[in-house]
Formats: C-alpha cells, structure tokens, sequence
C-alpha cells in the first residue's frame, strides 16, 4: 500500500534524523522480540557518517541483542552514548566493552524495576517504591546499580517506610521512543498481530509522550483501517508521531525466526517435539540437571524458567507429557504454553494468554510465581548467587533479582564447574575427570545478585542443582543434599568447593532415572502451599536466621 496518504510516515534515515545529541532515548524488546532493528540500524549509519547523534542516553528493560551485532549494539560506538541505564547487558557486548573500559556511565537495574519506571514517568511520578534489589548489588549500600568507576549519580536510595526497609528508583525524562507494531493505520495506530509480545511499549510510549518528546514505531505494514478489534490496538495514535515501514530482514518477528505463526497465536502447534532421547543414546549434563530440576515441578504451580540452562526444564516436561499440569510463564508477558529457547527467547508456542512486561512484573512482584528456575553462574557459603558480572564481563541481572527474591520457592541450575572437559554420564553415573579448578562454588560470589541470607529472612525454599549432587539452604548454612551415583563425596565435590558445606543426615543418591536414556515416568510432586514466600513475621525469621547463625 502507498505511504502518501499517511502524513506520519517518514524513512528510518529520516527518524534518525531528528535525535538530538544528548537525548535519552528508551527502546523495547526482548532479545529481538519487539526491538525496532531498522531505526537502530538508521541511527547508525547517521552516527559513523556525521558523528551525531552523540553523547545519548540508553534505557531499556531487557536484554535487547544477538550477543553479537544486532539490536542495542548498533549503539556501541566511543561517543554515540554518554549514559545506558539497562536491565540486561549480556547480549550487547558491544555497549558492555564500553562500560568496561569506563568510557560510558553505566547501570545495571532489575529488569521489573525499568519496565515499571516507565509507566512512573508515564504517570509524573517522582519513582518507584519497592523492594526489589534489597540486598543485592543494586541496593546503595552496596553498589546502587552502578557497574563502573566513572557512574557516580546515585539513581537509588534506601528508604524506611513502617519499619520495612524499600528502594526508591529515581525517575527521569524520556526524549525519544524506539518502537515496533505489526500494522499502523493513517492515524498511527499500532497493532500487534504477527509480534510475539506486546511488551512495554504502551509505557515507554505514554512517558515519552508526556515529556514532550517524539514516539517513533516501526512497523511491517500499512492499512487505511484497521479491521481488528480496538482492544488489539498497543500503542494509540494519539502517543505515535512518526511511522517508519521497515524491510523484512529488519522486522524479523525475533532473531533466530522470520515469523513462527504459533507465536502470535495463528496456529495451534504441536506439543511434542521429538526429543526424547533413544535407546543407547548417551545424556549430556545439560539434560541431566533439566530432569533433574523437573522432578521438582510441583502439580499445578505457576513456573519462571529463566535463560540458558532453564529451557531445559519445559523440553523435560513437554517430553514426558507433564507441561500440561503446569504453567510456565516468561517475564515478557508469556503465560502458559511452551516457552521458545535461544535467540528466540521470549516467545511462547500455543500461549494461553500474553500480558505486557510490566503487568507480568506486578504479578511477579506480589508473589504470584510459586516456583522458579533460574541459571547460576556462581553460589557461595551463605547460599548468595551471581549471574550478572565475572571479572570484566558484565551480563547483567534482567528480570533475575524480581524473580528470584519473589518466587515461594526458586532452584538455581547450573554445572558444578564451568570449562571444559565436563564430567561424562555413562552407564548410568556420572564420572568426573579433567580440570575442577574452575569450580563456580566459591567462598564469596563476585557480584551479589541473589542474596542466600535475605531468602531466609522472607521464608523462600532454595535449592542449586548441578550435575554431580544437590544442595539446599538451611538456618544452619548451604547443605549438601543428594549426589549422584558414580560422584563421591570426598574426591569430586568437597576438594573443588570454596567452602565446607553442611552435609544431611539423610543424604541422599539421585534417582537413577535422571542418567538412563529414554523418557523418566516423571510425576508432578503435591502443589506447592498457597501462603506467601513472606508468610511469617520478617523480624521472627531475622531472629531465627542470627540465632542459627551465632
């Protein structure tokens, strides 16, 4: 269909155009998903030909990036950003370089606390209250989310409200929006039909609107009318100033796919996927520790699988038939269905509802989530986990520090040591041999992302599955739990630990089934209780955890 008819649509080299140097600028998506790939790419090429835009601000709530050069990495260049205020920084390494070499101010914030920043600023607040990030790295009494020596602005502070300890996250304004639908009309109305998520451009959408600044949406295709219902409308006319229509390979629906119609709900997929491994095939440690984190998958909980290792737990369930007495939910706004993995993350097949990213963090923050499965890149004697920085390499926390301090109960998942060679499953155990030094349980993590001693306080179930034995937090320390067959105690595990953990009375082997090739029989444990991860008095868990401490 012709542009001329529509007044709002301009060329992305156009949109490109009108960004001042040292506008802050907010962007949406989720690994690809929603992520305006043809403006950034525009802004880009305006940069290396004119060195302008320059000295920009950065905000967004996820991990927007292919860990390579797509998404939020067209930014990474000396002097196009001065500031970048993110949720997840692993899959831009190119902005992470220039935050490690302190050529940019740089914060890392919980993806939840960003998204709901924007509906803040969206509304004229001065911040958001809420204690998420207490007692982790974003906390001020630690390092207030700042993740080098040249950011010194504190953007958190630590307030008492009714003797219960919040973080107060400033807001700020938004110049510029950067966002994505499928359809705009004439008036600029954005629909959404072949996205994957909404997201939160609403929000991003609203605050810049309301700061005086421009909302520019990308989008595949234009229409005189729209014939979908107003309620699948995402962003209103009203909030969009400039319309740009973006080739496909820029509009790609995320960054591993073209367009998956079960994503978007179209189609219906098939829930099985021809995974199970056969008879002689041997298991790799990655499937191993997801049957064994499903084993804990409780009838009817509402479930958080986290990035990575994670996805492992929906390939478990789906093949042996369970995912149905399940709900997994992805922090962008998934609920229910089959979580995609990869650089496809994100996305849900045969999803029972999608919600937007800030509504799902509401839910999250409340307690909704009855369990969670979460990645672990290192985990020390207290029972703190650190996913988000190891030495100059800086990944970022995303949606970890909402989910992990909010779930009733949460298992981390990862292998024992990182590097290679790995231990190998053979003939039903697990036979640990090469180099352990690279153990990721150490006496104190790097980077406290998940604080052990806080999830005692608020009454959370902890448990840190690797291949070769379980441990789980107690009152009394980290307690070393179940060990696999073929792993002993004294020659693979406690030679290679920072510290000495406790050992259970009723130590246990894990079941033989996790290491034999073919489908488990797996059976969903009772539900989880209904009663709150804070269900106790917290001052009462406070003096239970000093006096097990002491």
């Amino acid at each position: 269909m012709s542009a001329k008819h529509f007044h709002k649509v301009i060329s992305a080299a156009q949109a490109a155009a009108l960004i001042p140097n040292g506008a802050t600028i907010a962007t949406a998506g989720f690994v690809g998903i929603g992520f305006a790939e043809e403006l950034a790419v525009a802004i880009e090429q305006r940069y290396l030909h004119e060195q302008a835009p320059g000295h920009l601000t950065l905000v967004y709530a996820a991990g927007q990036g292919d860990g390579k050069h797509r998404g939020l990495n067209h930014f990474g260049h000396d002097g196009m950003v001065r500031r970048v205020i993110g949720g997840h920084w692993g899959l831009v390494p190119k902005l992470g370089a220039l935050a490690c070499d302190n050529k940019i101010e740089a914060y890392n914030l919980p993806q939840g606390v960003i998204s709901h920043l924007f509906r803040d600023i969206a509304a004229g607040k001065p911040g958001l209250l809420t204690q998420v990030g207490l007692h982790t790295f974003v906390d001020p009494r630690y390092e207030g989310g700042k993740i080098n020596q040249v950011t010194r602005d504190d953007l958190v502070e630590l307030m008492h409200i009714q003797g219960q300890e919040y973080l107060f996250y400033k807001t700020f304004p938004i110049h510029i929006a950067l966002l994505r639908g499928t359809t705009a009309d004439t008036r600029g109305n954005i629909t959404g039909e072949r996205e994957a998520l909404p997201l939160e451009s609403l929000a991003i959408a609203q605050a810049v609107h309301n700061c005086g600044g421009k909302v520019i949406v990308q989008v595949e295709r234009l229409t005189d009318r729209h014939r979908l219902h107003p309620g699948q409308v995402t962003i209103p006319g009203i909030l969009v100033d400039h319309v740009v229509l973006a080739p496909p390979e820029h509009h790609q629906q995320t960054f591993a796919e073209s367009y998956n119609p079960a994503y978007s709900g179209e189609v219906l997929a098939s829930p099985v996927i021809s995974g199970e491994t056969k008879t002689g095939e041997e298991l790799n440690l990655r499937t191993l520790i997801g049957r064994r984190a499903a084993m804990e998958l409780r009838q009817d909980a509402i479930v958080n699988l986290g990035i990575g290792m994670p996805e492992e737990v929906a390939n478990v369930a789906c093949q042996e038939s369970v995912l149905s007495q399940v709900t997994l939910t992805i922090e962008p706004g998934g609920i229910g269905g089959r979580p995609a993995g990869g650089l496809s993350f994100g996305a849900v097949s045969n999803a029972e509802a999608i919600i937007d990213q800030p509504a799902q963090f509401d839910f999250y923050d409340g307690g909704g989530l009855d369990q969670a499965f979460l990645g672990m890149a290192q985990m020390d004697a207290q029972g703190n986990v650190n996913v988000s920085r190891f030495g100059n390499r800086m990944a970022g926390a995303g949606g970890f520090i909402n989910i992990s301090q909010n779930a009733k109960e949460v298992y981390f998942l990862g292998t024992f040591c990182a590097g290679n060679p790995q231990p190998e499953i053979m003939e039903g155990e697990v036979r640990v041999s090469g180099d352990n030094r690279n153990s990721k349980l150490v006496n104190r993590v790097e980077h406290l992302t998940f604080s052990g001693q806080y999830a005692l306080q608020r009454g959370q179930k902890v448990k840190y599955i690797t291949e070769r034995c379980v441990f789980q937090l107690t009152t009394s320390g980290v307690e070393l739990i179940e060990v696999a067959p073929g792993v002993r105690i004294d020659r693979d595990i406690l030679p290679f630990m920072g510290f000495k953990p406790q050992i259970s009375p009723q130590l246990s082997v894990t079941p033989i089934q996790c290491l034999k090739p073919g489908l488990m029989g797996l059976s969903l444990k009772s539900p989880v209780s209904s009663s709150p991860v804070w269900g106790k008095d917290p001052s009462l868990l406070a003096s239970e955890v000093r006096e097990a401490v002491n």
